[in-house]
């Protein structure tokens, strides 16, 4: 008997490369896109692995598009508007829409860390803000130009 396509170990739907930004050289997290290949089209749902020395993503926020991080195996590090908050397995975070909240995840340490996430498919309305990568951001048209200002820590959001 044949197993369903929607089916599927996440290794089998990772991707060769690490994802990276336009421009920039840097490996951030290897992605499994899990609900693109198994057919769901409302929600985002991604099995990220960070390994050590690399985040997910430039910090940013969003101001349309929600967002929750679960840890599934190791420890990284939440970059939460330029203060690191150390995570443990099981631990969650969540980044509802429109407040503002920069985030990244950093893995700062010696193992793999996987993480679970899930968001909102891309929406046409959303807008997003870099604020450590300003230069970049002025490059995108979905630039957040009028978010809600949050004071900034003094971590750079990058790895270690």
């Amino acid at each position: 008997m044949n197993r369903p396509d929607f089916i599927k170990h996440w290794t089998e739907l990772e991707e060769p490369e690490a994802n990276s930004y336009p421009g920039d050289t840097e490996p951030m997290g290897l992605d499994a896109p899990l609900s693109a290949a198994l057919g769901i089209t409302r929600i985002g749902i991604h099995h990220v692995r960070l390994l050590p020395g690399r985040r997910t993503s430039y910090p940013h926020a969003e101001s349309t598009e929600q967002e929750f991080v679960y840890v599934l195996a190791g420890t990284p590090d939440v970059w939460i508007d330029g203060v690191l908050h150390p995570l443990a397995e099981g631990e969650c975070v969540a980044f509802p829409s429109g407040t503002g909240i920069c985030h990244t995840f950093i893995n700062n340490t010696r193992n793999e860390v996987r993480l679970m996430v899930i968001g909102e498919r891309p929406r046409d309305d959303n807008r997003i803000r870099y604020p450590r990568n300003e230069a970049y951001e002025l490059t995108r048209a979905d630039r957040w130009a009028d978010w809600p200002a949050r004071p900034l820590g003094d971590h750079d959001g990058k790895p270690d």
